[in-house]
């Protein structure tokens, strides 16, 4: 690649096909956004980061930010998170959980195990838009990821 470009790679863990697709345009959006894949449920995100199954193009390393549903099947946000968080590997993975909603015991147990930022999904687009662009913007641009 060159000089000062890279891929930037987003995990997007959300189980609506439509909340997936808004999330998509609104990174998408605003051009900084070179891969974002995209799982529907908690294990397959847990697969995805251990590598137990393969996904088209996968890099070899961690995603550089996970945005992450708080209610998923199979496993739910919490459980991933507490998975990640709990890991030496991935712990050090900025994670933003996506709500629809401001249930405040779901985020005092997010923050305790160490998510990084949430955002209440709007039903708006544009609003929408510039809350994931900004999120998306913040942490990517100024986190940094150690190389392994």
């Amino acid at each position: 690649m060159g000089e000062g470009v890279e891929t930037v790679e987003i995990l997007l863990v959300e189980d609506s096909p439509d909340d997936a697709e808004l999330t998509r345009r609104a990174l998408q959006k605003h051009h900084f956004i070179n891969k974002v894949t995209w799982v529907q449920d908690g294990e397959a995100a847990l697969d995805y980061l251990y590598g137990k199954a393969k996904f088209p193009d996968q890099p070899d390393r961690p995603p550089r930010l996970i945005l992450l549903d708080f209610k998923l099947p199979k496993l739910d946000g919490i459980q991933v998170l507490r998975r990640i968080k709990a890991d030496e590997n991935l712990k050090q993975i900025p994670v933003v959980m996506l709500t629809s909603s401001n249930e405040e015991r779901d985020l005092v147990e997010a923050y305790r195990l160490g998510v990084n930022s949430y955002i209440v999904k709007p039903v708006e687009f544009e609003e929408f838009v510039k809350t994931v662009s900004g999120i998306g913007f913040y942490w990517i641009l100024t986190n940094r990821v150690p190389e392994q």
